[in-house]
């Protein structure tokens, strides 16, 4: 592993050379097919060093940080061409990049909890130096007191447990089993914060609607599933507490993902639609995760690798049009079928993938989760069906609304994508629906 950052820390002096912006990307390509090659070769106890290594659950969310880095720079084509601070741009995305890989192959809890609150700075800087609007000082700050305030009392914790056991290796620490309910609640809050979980959501429409699009990528794409990693991490030695308060925030989730779903069906904004989208699937993944059977943790894990693919090819598109037409607003983005017929398929594919159509991954990790939940208890069914329902009506609403209609006659007559942008959104699919002929990787990994 240390050859693959040792790969990403070289990379940093050729940010700053001249015309070097799609070389960089093409070296994340290049290093993440490196990593994957390995795989074949890979023993998963040979990655295994001192503080990091790599198992089969850090393993994907690595292959998916290097996937959406590479996409975001992808996607980021008008900061190269407006020369837009291009260079910090890179250095910034590479930082996050390697912050986010240190995160996912920490195996001590203290390195974990560095990284983890670490990755968000350099998500504060793409909100705060590339965002659209002045409300963006706002949502920075809504990001980083939300996310700061709660993982305080984590940091307490992990001391209270080094002082108690001596160790803080996730593999030593799955031995022991604490009863103490405020250990429980502090470890937690900070990654159901993160996740976001329903109530605590807040910060999260705000930053997406104020980033770039590269910061909307990077949010939808890994920063949920950092919650989601570190919850699948810690409640190896916290299942005596999870069976004992675990209902709560399976409560809170499902009825706050119904409650968000009728949001998204009255937004006009289409990043801010998307982002509570995601909210309503993150809180089916976390009642999932917190079920902790079997189904639930592999469709958790499934959901969260297939969401990061999902919601950030949606939030490419809403940009594709939002360079297009200068406004995110549904009530100017209609007609789109006739103003730009060949992004319509990509419009219908990954809307589809977005209310779990075979035969994408999402479809995969919504059986599991459904299954797990309902196994846990049958009361779950009402919400779950309400759930489902509005998950698909927001999806045809985003779809109908922004595809027909009467075209606003404020816009240009015709214009079609560039290659890029193809090749972007083709790559956001085509894994997403690749990925379901190798399940085993995401279902068996525990």
């Amino acid at each position: 592993m240390l050859k693959v950052l040792f790969m990403l820390i070289l990379l940093g002096p050729i940010c700053f050379m001249k015309n070097m912006f799609w070389m960089v990307q093409n070296m994340f390509f290049m290093i993440m097919f490196y990593l994957i090659l390995s795989n074949f070769v890979f023993n998963y106890w040979m990655s295994i060093s001192y503080f990091f290594g790599m198992d089969l659950l850090s393993y994907g969310m690595i292959l998916l940080s290097f996937w959406i880095c590479s996409l975001m720079l992808m996607a980021s084509d008008s900061i190269n061409k407006f020369n837009n601070y291009k260079k910090l741009f890179l250095l910034n995305v590479l930082l996050l990049l390697l912050l986010l890989l240190l995160t996912f192959m920490s195996i001590n809890l203290f390195m974990f909890y560095l990284f983890f609150e670490g990755s968000l700075i350099p998500t504060l800087f793409l909100v705060l130096g590339w965002g659209y609007q002045p409300e963006r000082l706002q949502a920075g700050m809504y990001l980083l007191f939300y996310t700061l305030l709660v993982s305080l009392p984590m940091l307490v914790t992990i001391f209270y447990l080094y002082n108690n056991l001596n160790t803080m290796n996730f593999y030593l620490l799955n031995n022991y089993s604490f009863n103490y309910f405020i250990l429980y609640i502090s470890l937690i809050s900070s990654f159901l914060v993160k996740m976001p979980m329903f109530l605590v959501h807040l910060w999260l429409p705000k930053a997406h609607v104020e980033a770039p699009v590269s910061g909307s990528m990077i949010l939808a794409g890994i920063m949920l599933k950092l919650g989601g990693y570190g919850l699948l991490r810690v409640f190896f030695f916290l299942q005596l507490l999870g069976v004992k308060y675990n209902f709560v925030f399976i409560s809170i989730s499902l009825i706050g993902g119904v409650l968000v779903s009728l949001i998204c069906l009255c937004q006009t904004d289409l990043k801010s639609l998307i982002a509570y989208s995601s909210v309503a699937h993150m809180g089916i993944v976390l009642s999932g995760l917190m079920t902790m059977t079997y189904w639930g943790i592999c469709g958790s894990y499934t959901l969260m690798i297939a969401h990061g693919l999902c919601s950030s090819g949606l939030f490419c598109l809403a940009n594709i049009t939002y360079e297009r037409l200068g406004s995110r607003s549904l009530l100017i983005n209609k007609g789109l079928l006739n103003f730009m017929p060949s992004m319509s398929l990509w419009w219908f594919l990954l809307c589809s993938a977005n209310m779990a159509a075979p035969p994408t991954l999402n479809l995969l990790g919504e059986i599991s989760l459904l299954n797990s939940i309902v196994m846990w208890s049958w009361m779950t069914m009402f919400s779950l069906i309400f759930l489902s329902f509005f998950s698909a009506a927001y999806t045809l609403y985003l779809y109908a609304y922004s595809q027909h209609g009467k075209v606003y006659s404020g816009i240009y007559s015709f214009s079609m994508g560039f290659n890029r942008e193809y090749l972007l959104l083709f790559l956001h699919w085509f894994p997403l629906n690749l990925l379901v002929l190798k399940s085993e990787m995401i279902l068996l990994w525990l």
